[in-house]
């Protein structure tokens, strides 16, 4: 029994023995150490890839929101806005009398001309709607265009602004103060904003607003995004003078090219006007039939109609969205 008691013993401190001394000479444990070494550091290389991916998701909701505010500028224009655009310094309440006015006076000749109140009712429609509402697009129109070929050189002057160290507020306060209109008055517009406490997004977010071309969303995009983000700016500014310099040139190419389609759409689409004319001075009484008479005037508005909608094609065709 005594013996049986030494050996059970033996065994008893060899087991312990293999399991608290054995493994510090095979390595186990510095295997162990290493292993959970491998995984802290593959957790915490994790835990930076999520943070990472979070950071960037983050980053891309802030551009997504600006994309989404400066995008805003392309909804439907209020009156106000439009005659903004146009340059005029005119209230809603004289636009609206200024249309009554051309409604009555071309009312008025075309019922003296004709004698139809009929054709007296058209003309109060197309002078009262029409003419005033296709002037003010023609000269909004021609203020954009206007602002655009110059917006370029204004973003090279802030671009050299800050690159001297020059606050972004101030090299906006240069250009309003020193570039052409009406892109001077839209910059003093960003500066007048922010005197009111607006931030400098909002104040270029609202230039988008009234002036919704592609030069001036880009530009509220870019300085919306680096408020929000940060970078160097004048980095950004100088690729965004870059791609609307490309752009107008690119613009100016494709007038160039569809001169030729625009000069015979203007002569095809005039050719009936002045050959109705020449009639008309060589032989009235030929001519006069088309509106004497029932028939004649029922094909002088089918006639109209469609060189209306041929004009409207050719229109289509040689009009580049760009």
């Amino acid at each position: 029994m005594l013996l049986i008691g030494i050996i059970l013993g033996l065994v008893c401190i060899g087991g312990v023995a293999y399991a608290l001394i054995i493994p510090y000479f095979s390595g186990e444990l510095k295997a162990e150490a290493r292993q959970d070494a491998s995984v802290g550091k593959t957790s915490e290389a994790v835990t930076r890839v999520i943070s990472k991916k979070e950071r960037d998701a983050a980053r891309r909701k802030q551009i997504e929101t600006a994309l989404e505010i400066t995008s805003s500028a392309k909804r439907k224009l209020s009156l106000a806005t439009r005659i903004g655009q146009a340059g005029l310094n005119l209230s809603e309440a004289q636009f609206y009398m200024m249309s009554a006015g051309s409604a009555l006076a071309v009312g008025f000749l075309l019922m003296v001309m004709s004698g139809s109140p009929f054709v007296a009712m058209l003309g109060l429609i197309i002078g009262g709607l029409g003419a005033p509402s296709w002037a003010l697009s023609w000269m909004g129109k021609k203020r954009l265009e206007k602002f655009g070929s110059d917006f370029a050189g204004a973003i090279d002057v802030i671009v050299r602004g800050i690159k001297a160290g020059l606050p972004l507020a101030d090299c906006i306060k240069i250009v309003g103060s020193e570039a052409p209109e009406p892109l001077a008055a839209e910059f003093r517009g960003i500066v007048e904003a922010q005197q009111m406490g607006m931030t400098m997004s909002e104040a270029v977010e609202r230039m988008a607003q009234r002036i919704p071309t592609s030069e001036a969303n880009f530009f509220a995009i870019v300085i919306t995004i680096q408020q929000k983000t940060g970078g160097n700016l004048s980095e950004a500014l100088g690729n965004l003078s870059r791609v609307l310099r490309d752009r107008k040139k690119m613009r100016g190419k494709i007038k160039a090219m569809s001169t030729e389609a625009t000069a015979s759409a203007a002569i095809i689409g005039s050719l009936p006007l002045i050959v109705s004319i020449l009639i008309y001075v060589t032989s009235p009484a030929y001519i006069s039939l088309l509106w004497t008479t029932s028939m004649g005037k029922v094909v002088l508005l089918c006639a109209a109609f469609w060189m209306s909608c041929g004009v409207a094609v050719m229109r289509k065709m040689i009009n580049f969205d760009f």
